[in-house]
C-alpha cells in the first residue's frame, strides 16, 4: 500500500506537542511497528488543531493540514482521530457539505480508505455541560488572562519554576516518579516568557474560541448526529474506552502521595460529571452482540452511565467496532501509569492499563488500517 499517509488528530485541549509533552505519547511508534508487521507502508503524521474551537474550525484545520502534508497526492488516506478528533474528521469527511475549499475536501474524500475514533463522543458528553456553568466559563477566562497578558504569563513562569523546584525535592527524597516529575521534565522548565512560546499560543487558541464546548453537549452533538453523514465507500470503525467507578478505598502508599491524591480527586469529579446522561438525548442502545463484546472486554456491565472519565461509551460508538480497551481517555493515547516512565498518569482512574493494553489497541487500530488499504477509488 504504497502512497499512504496517517493522520493522528488530536481531541478538545488538543495540541500536537507542548515542550516534551505529546499528545500521542508513543502512539506513532506502536501504530508504525504493527502497521509494518502487515506489511502496510504508510506515514504517519500528527497534526495540530484549534484546542477548543467549534468542530467546523477544527475540520478546516485538519483539510488544510491534509493538504499541506501531501495529502492530494497520495494513494491511500487515513484518519485516526481521539476524543473530539474523531468529530474532525467525520465532518471532513460527509458528503453534500459546502465551504470554501469544497473542491479539495472532496479530493481528499476520494483518497480516504478509513476514519477511526478512538474514545470520541459521537453523541456527546455530559462532561461538555460544565465548560458552560459559571464555574466553565471561570476556568476558560482565567487560561485566557494567562494567556493574553504579561502578569498572567509571568505568573505561569514563576509557578513553573516553583513546581520545577518541589519536583526536585521529590528526587532529594528518592520518591517515585510522578505526574508532577513528568511535568516539570517535559514542560516547566522550558517555559520561556516569550509570547511565542508553544504554551501561550496554546492558550491563546483557547482565548480566541470555544466553540467546541457548546458543540459536544448531547444537546449540541445531537444536531452534528443528524447534519453529518457517513460517506460511502470509507471504513468507518471505532475505539471504545471505559473503566469500573472509581473505588472508595486507598492504599497505604497512595496516602502518603499528595500528588496522587489530587489527581485522583480531580479524576472522581470528572467521573461525576461524565457520567450523568441526559434524559432526553439518550445514547443509542448497541445490539445484543456488540454489548457483549464490550462488557466481555471491559470485564463489568455497561449502561450510560459507564465512561472513560471524560466520554461515555455507548456515546463512543461508530460504524465497526474495532476494539474494547479497560482504560481511562488518556490511557488510550499514552498517558498512563505504566508507560515505562515516558509519560505521566493525568488520570488515574485505577484502570490498570499496560503495556500490552497499549499495543493491542493499537494493533487493533492498524489491523482495520491493512484491512481498509490498497489505492484510492
Amino acid at each position: 500500500m504504497a502512497g499512504s499517509i496517517v493522520y493522528l488528530v488530536p481531541g478538545f485541549f488538543g495540541f500536537s506537542s507542548v515542550g516534551a509533552v505529546g499528545y500521542f505519547e508513543d502512539v506513532e511508534r506502536a501504530l508504525g511497528t504493527a502497521l509494518r508487521r502487515r506489511g502496510v507502508d504508510a506515514r504517519i503524521v500528527g497534526c495540530r488543531t484549534q484546542p477548543t474551537a467549534s468542530i467546523r474550525r477544527r475540520a478546516e484545520a485538519l483539510r488544510a493540514q491534509v493538504q499541506r502534508n501531501g495529502g492530494l497526492k497520495a494513494d491511500a488516506l487515513h484518519f485516526v482521530g481521539h476524543s473530539t478528533g474523531g468529530l474532525d474528521v467525520r465532518l471532513l469527511l460527509a458528503p453534500g457539505l459546502r465551504g470554501a475549499r469544497a473542491d479539495v475536501t472532496e479530493r481528499i474524500a476520494r483518497r480516504t480508505r478509513s476514519a477511526i475514533s478512538v474514545a470520541t463522543p459521537h453523541r456527546g458528553t455530559p462532561l461538555a455541560n460544565h465548560f458552560l456553568s459559571i464555574q466553565g466559563q471561570t476556568l476558560l477566562l482565567v487560561l485566557s488572562a494567562l494567556a493574553t497578558t504579561g502578569q498572567g504569563r509571568g505568573l505561569i513562569v514563576a509557578a513553573a519554576r516553583a513546581i520545577a523546584l518541589v519536583a526536585r525535592v521529590d528526587d532529594w527524597l528518592r520518591r517515585d516518579q510522578g505526574a508532577l516529575d513528568r511535568l516539570a521534565e517535559g514542560l516547566l522548565h522550558r517555559v520561556r516568557f516569550d509570547r511565542s512560546d508553544p504554551l501561550w499560543r496554546w492558550l491563546r487558541e483557547i482565548q480566541r474560541d470555544q466553540g467546541a464546548a457548546v458543540q459536544l453537549t448531547p444537546e449540541g452533538i445531537d444536531l452534528f448526529a443528524a447534519a453529518v453523514a457517513d460517506r460511502p465507500g470509507i471504513d468507518y470503525g471505532c475505539v471504545v474506552t471505559g473503566v469500573p467507578p472509581p473505588r472508595e478505598a486507598l492504599k497505604a502508599a497512595e496516602l502518603l502521595d499528595p500528588e496522587y491524591l489530587v489527581l485522583r480527586a480531580l479524576f472522581r469529579l470528572l467521573h461525576v460529571f461524565a457520567s450523568r446522561p441526559h434524559p432526553h438525548y439518550p445514547y443509542p442502545a448497541p445490539d445484543a452482540p456488540t454489548r457483549a463484546a464490550i462488557e466481555r472486554a471491559l470485564g463489568f456491565p455497561v449502561g450510560p452511565r459507564t465512561g472513560d472519565g471524560v466520554v461515555p461509551s455507548l456515546s463512543q460508538l461508530h460504524g465497526r467496532l474495532l476494539h474494547v480497551a479497560c482504560a481511562d481517555h488518556l490511557d488510550i493515547v499514552g498517558h498512563y501509569t505504566l508507560a515505562g516512565g515516558r509519560t505521566a498518569d493525568w488520570l488515574p482512574s485505577g484502570a490498570g492499563f499496560t503495556p500490552e493494553a497499549f499495543e493491542a489497541c493499537w494493533d487493533a487500530v492498524a489491523a482495520a488500517i491493512a484491512r481498509a488499504g490498497g489505492p484510492a477509488r
